[in-house]
């Protein structure tokens, strides 16, 4: 991780000047387009990531009229990254993107989604199809649940597509919907027997807190464990309830599982974070964001760790984490370490996205550009190689989440009680989220989101 001190931001002379932004002033220099022909969105696109892209300065800066789509005249535009790697350059930009605002508002304003609900562990394959392909998440309310669909199927094809074929491809598009009422059928074994099942995809709410539990480890300490998948606003009631029902039982150690939390809010991940530090958090912020030169003063963007009467103030936790740990759900692991907690990640090395969005919507379409990075209340960032997690540790993607035979839920029980990670653990290589010729393996499958935005 990258301490960014003031006094190194400016002996490195960065060509991005990074502010951090106090309340009020400025407004939006760039007016709407002038229409939603080609043309003038690009127009409108060229001035907007003038003045608001967090990399304005070191990124290509083309003529738009060339441009036959609005899309490829975003993709000329994006940071092709700087030398120094991670620590004093920036990576090439693989987080902006473009959606339409119709699923962006049904996520981030709605807490729901349009689809079927599952979520399968191919990233992890790296296209190799000798492996099998295993159902990771299902959620609660979906079609895919309402059919039986659990954690720990094999599928064997996908509409009649072999699941070899769909691992060797890299091709996932058939889990995803583009409207209600598209089917997928699935063949999926468990326990050597097979089975059929036909989905109707559908607009259902998400389910972002789940497996709120008070567990006991081996030494008889009782441990708080809750699974947080979305940091959205749906998801700060079921918060609530977990975190109190952990301090009427007094816990004493706490596991969080972001392992699949792809991001969302910061304000959502500032809350979350205020329950598990209590007065630790006292008067510190939990993330400052900091903008380019031209948007300084433009927002308020510091989040300071709040006093919540359900908050536990651990000295320690226990994230299990992974490549899906993006963004927002990264941004609570350093948040917590800046506020000097001990923060012990179980799992794998997560997806490294300490930047986010102020998403704009022009003709329909939502803009997340990066407008910003994040750091913690010692100026630390930039961990665009991902954190590392404490204990690395492989999932099982047909042990129930959470559950007595989890190996990130285990291990975790195992080191409240030890105080360190396995012997049989130590010198594993990091990440284990490596492709066999050492290239990371990307970033999201259909469905997934990987963002950090205030509010």
């Amino acid at each position: 991780m990258f301490q960014i001190s003031w006094l190194k931001r400016a002996l490195l002379a960065l060509p991005v000047a990074l502010v951090a932004c106090g309340g009020g002033g400025g407004g939006d220099p760039v007016g709407p387009a002038g229409s939603c022909s080609v043309a003038d969105q690009n127009v409108w696109l060229g001035d907007y990531m003038n003045e608001w892209y967090f990399w304005y300065r070191i990124s290509p800066r083309p003529d738009p009229s060339p441009y036959p789509s609005v899309d490829s005249y975003f993709a000329a535009l994006l940071f092709t990254g700087s030398s120094g790697g991670s620590t004093f350059g920036f990576p090439a930009d693989r987080y902006s993107r473009i959606e339409s605002s119709a699923s962006f508002d049904r996520f981030f304003s709605d807490g729901a989604m349009l689809g079927y609900g599952i979520s399968v562990a191919g990233l992890e394959l790296a296209r190799d199809a000798t492996r099998p392909l295993y159902v990771r998440y299902v959620e609660a309310l979906s079609p895919a649940a309402l059919q039986g669909v659990q954690r720990g199927d094999q599928i064997i094809s996908a509409n009649g597509r072999a699941a070899a074929s769909i691992v060797a491809a890299d091709d996932y598009s058939a889990l995803s919907a583009a409207a209600t009422g598209e089917t997928l059928t699935l063949v999926l074994r468990r326990g050597g027997v097979d089975r059929t099942r036909v989905l109707s995809s559908a607009v259902f709410n998400l389910s972002p807190v789940q497996g709120a539990t008070v567990q006991t480890s081996a030494a008889g300490r009782k441990l708080g464990y809750v699974q947080v998948k979305d940091m959205i606003s749906q998801a700060l009631v079921p918060m609530d309830a977990a975190f109190a029902q952990f301090k009427a039982a007094g816990v004493q150690d706490l596991v969080l599982d972001l392992r699949y939390n792809g991001g969302g809010l910061v304000s959502t991940g500032a809350t979350l974070a205020s329950y598990i530090a209590g007065t630790r958090g006292s008067g510190l912020n939990y993330a400052t964001l900091l903008y380019n030169d031209k948007r300084a003063g433009t927002n308020n963007v510091s989040f300071p760790f709040a006093s919540l009467a359900a908050s536990l103030g651990v000295a320690r936790v226990f994230v299990l984490t992974g490549q899906r740990t993006c963004s927002a759900s990264e941004q609570v692991v350093n948040g917590l370490r800046g506020a000097g907690l001990d923060v012990v990640t179980v799992g794998d090395t997560t997806c490294g996205k300490p930047v986010g969005f102020l998403p704009t919507t022009v003709c329909s379409r939502t803009y997340s550009v990066v407008n910003f990075e994040s750091v913690n209340q010692r100026n630390e960032g930039r961990y665009f190689d991902g954190l590392q997690a404490t204990c690395a540790v492989s999932e099982d993607f047909t042990a129930a989440q959470g559950g007595s035979d989890d190996p990130l839920a285990v291990e975790a029980r195992r080191y409240v009680d030890a105080g360190k990670c396995s012997p049989r653990l130590l010198g594993r290589a990091q990440p284990l989220s490596l492709r066999a010729d050492g290239a990371r393996l990307p970033d999201t499958e259909p469905g997934e989101h990987r963002d950090m935005m205030p509010r």
